[in-house]
């Protein structure tokens, strides 16, 4: 396993930017109890995989009907509010949200096993495939940014695994927050381009990078890796064996839709890094600016996804946990939430009418 840094963009620059995010906050603090929204569709999902039947699609229609609608009808909070003076509520969430994961993939399974190869195995992982794209990648995410080796940053790793995408810490703390909206950033989408190249094309690119990555990490300490002891190869080994305790436990069909599942999850994570930096470019070795990430300040999307909406505070200072990112007044900001954008974006040229004439002009 990697051990993982964090990079920031540094100086008076972000002391300026932070200095303009307090004039625009009021005296009074965020309600963490808002982000329990979160918890709802997990639950909704592992009660749904016990239950069987048409409850299996209950998931995937909550959070691909249901939520893009609300999306847009919840709003947004303005002005924005204060930090909150203890991050604790935040925290136990994060970590229950790493925690659930697991009974939802232990449910799926069995729920397979008991199924066969019919619709509702497969509505189950689609439904799952959702969870497991909050509730293990999203959280790995942010635990990925944890001091490495840490309780909390294995919790992360570990989810990641289960994700089938062990790589993603690597490719992310160490070439995406480097070189984010640059060529050299698989991650970053160019203005023109569609979903369904981006995904197609960064998806082995990354794991391209973070295999690379690694090996510059080792070079820069002297020493030549080998590539069994990559700590991608690594991961890619731990991943075949739970395919395999998988497999054995549940069996063949259950593994199929595990890995399905785990497939749309890593979906709709390339599908939120290529709205959050679409068309947005800068060069190589050119500052980071709050300009080069889109945010999105809609209630729904962020509250049930940890505050990912707020990217471009996110991009300009890593290591700051979730709960302390505020929004940027004056960064590019998308029409809705990554919930209602999700259908738009599935359709390129409806995708192009709404986002290219509010990329900003450099």
């Amino acid at each position: 396993m990697c051990k993982c840094l964090t990079i920031e963009v540094r100086g008076d620059y972000i002391s300026e930017l932070l200095s303009n995010q307090d004039k625009n906050i009021v005296d009074y603090e965020e309600k963490w109890f808002f982000h329990l929204i979160g918890f709802f569709a997990p639950i909704l999902v592992i009660t749904s995989n016990i239950i069987g039947g048409w409850w299996t699609a209950s998931g995937a229609i909550l959070t691909l009907g249901i939520y893009p609608i609300l999306d847009s009808l919840l709003g947004e909070d303005k002005p924005v509010r204060n930090i909150p003076k203890s991050g604790t509520p935040y925290e136990v969430m994060l970590h229950i949200h790493s925690l659930i994961h697991p009974i939802v993939i232990i449910t799926l399974c069995w729920r397979v096993m008991l199924d066969g190869n019919v619709w509702t195995s497969w509505a189950a992982g689609l439904s799952s495939g959702v969870i497991t794209g909050v509730c293990s990648i999203i959280v790995a995410h942010e635990l990925g940014h944890k001091k490495p080796r840490t309780i909390s940053w294995w919790m992360g790793r570990a989810n990641l695994v289960m994700s089938l995408y062990a790589h993603f810490t690597t490719e992310h703390n160490f070439n995406h927050h480097k070189n984010v909206s640059t060529r050299l950033d698989p991650a970053s989408a160019p203005k023109g381009r569609g979903l369904w190249y981006h995904v197609l094309q960064t998806i082995p690119n990354q794991f391209i990078s973070a295999w690379s990555t690694e090996k510059r990490r080792a070079l820069k300490k002297g020493k030549k890796l080998l590539f069994y002891k990559n700590p991608v190869f690594i991961g890619l080994l731990i991943q075949g064996l739970l395919l395999g305790i998988i497999w054995y436990i549940f069996g063949i069909w259950a593994l199929i839709v595990f890995s399905g599942q785990a497939f749309f999850a890593i979906f709709l994570l390339e599908y939120v890094n290529y709205i959050r930096h679409y068309g947005l470019h800068r060069e190589v070795g050119e500052r980071q600016t709050m300009m080069h990430s889109w945010q999105s300040e809609k209630r729904l999307s962020r509250w049930t996804l940890l505050e990912l909406t707020r990217h471009p505070a996110h991009h300009l200072k890593a290591s700051e946990p979730f709960w302390k990112l505020r929004p940027f007044e004056g960064a590019p900001n998308l029409p809705t939430g990554y919930f209602g954008l999700f259908w738009p974006c599935m359709i390129p040229p409806l995708w192009r009418k709404l986002m290219d004439h509010r990329i900003p002009e450099t």
